[in-house]
């Protein structure tokens, strides 16, 4: 079998062990949701333990649910019993990870986590095994076998455990009715947290970068507040400032191979009248979702009175890392 057949063997029975794994759920997943919500409600934490490859999963579970606002801290198996115990307090919910469910480090630490928990979630392949009975909840997480050609190495069962995880932050995460504000004030570094922490009045152009013209201006005094502002779209205003339409290079480009003397034109006549408009005091986010939806290079910022007082340009938006 040559390495690509054999990595396709690998995803393919991986891919069975996860449709395996869902059609395995049953209400003890409802219920695990039900008691790790409870406890992040009484502010309490939840603390992740496992062994070896299951403890190498256990730090990536700990780390979504930490992203998601659900606080998680590893316990570490082998420091447990000399002092690490501290980091438990009482009223926590305990995941721990086990396949065979007889670790002997893990099992050690059984009686000293049931006697602080208040809960004891536990994800194994073995449904009979110690790990199991010490519960109060155990999701299985059992697999046919590895993927590994020697059916050795934890592949498909690391795999699954890892899954039941994503499953179980991302339960708990739509249970305690997290929202996109809230991902972002967990990831202010990322360009989600950017676009949900800044607002449009933040980052359009305006002042001497907001090309702005009025219905009388041609399409060469236009394109000159266009080149002083560095712009690829003006924004022309009515009479009384509210917004008549908006006249970009591309409408520039388009006209102008129709007729080559429109400069003296009015710039009226080659707008784009009613454009897409966000609001100076909303989100950036809403900024970056417009021009995708759109399929637009520009969007034109309105104040609430809905007079132009700006313009967001799509290389901004990359330019600052929002989009």
């Amino acid at each position: 079998m040559n390495s690509i057949d054999l990595a396709r063997r690998v995803i393919a029975m991986e891919s069975d062990a996860l449709r395996a794994l869902s059609d395995r759920l049953d209400d003890s997943f409802t219920l695990a949701i039900t008691l790790l919500q409870s406890t992040l409600d009484q502010r309490g934490k939840i603390v992740v333990v496992g062994v070896g490859k299951s403890g190498n999963i256990g730090y990536k579970i700990a780390a979504t649910l930490n992203s998601t606002g659900a606080t998680a801290v590893v316990l570490n198996s082998q420091n447990a019993l000399h002092g690490d115990l501290g980091l438990l307090s009482d009223g926590d919910a305990v995941i721990a990870l086990s396949y065979s469910g007889e670790t002997a480090e893990l099992l050690h630490l059984l009686p000293f986590l049931k006697r602080s928990a208040g809960v004891v979630i536990s994800l194994t392949g073995k449904m009979n095994s110690t790990l199991a009975e010490y519960s109060d909840v155990v999701l299985d997480t059992s697999v046919e076998r590895e993927a590994c050609p020697l059916n050795l190495a934890p592949t498909s069962s690391s795999t699954a455990m890892l899954v039941m995880g994503d499953a179980l932050a991302m339960a708990l995460l739509d249970a305690r009715g997290f929202t996109e504000e809230d991902f972002a004030r967990f990831h202010p570094g990322g360009a989600l947290g950017r676009a949900l922490l800044t607002k449009v009045s933040d980052i359009m152009r305006s002042g001497d970068s907001f090309a702005v013209v009025t219905l009388a201006a041609t399409v060469s005094e236009a394109l000159i507040a266009m080149t002083k502002a560095r712009s690829g779209a003006c924004v022309i205003l009515e009479d009384d400032g509210k917004l008549a339409g908006v006249f970009t290079h591309g409408d520039f480009v388009r006209s102008f191979q129709k007729d080559s003397q429109l400069g003296s034109h009015f710039v009226a006549e080659y707008m784009t009248r009613k454009p897409i408009t966000v609001l100076a005091s909303s989100l950036a986010v809403q900024a970056v979702n417009t021009i995708g939806s759109h399929r637009i290079d520009d969007v034109v910022v309105l104040d609430d009175c809905g007079c132009p007082v700006g313009l967001v340009d799509t290389q901004d938006l990359a330019r600052m890392r929002i989009m």
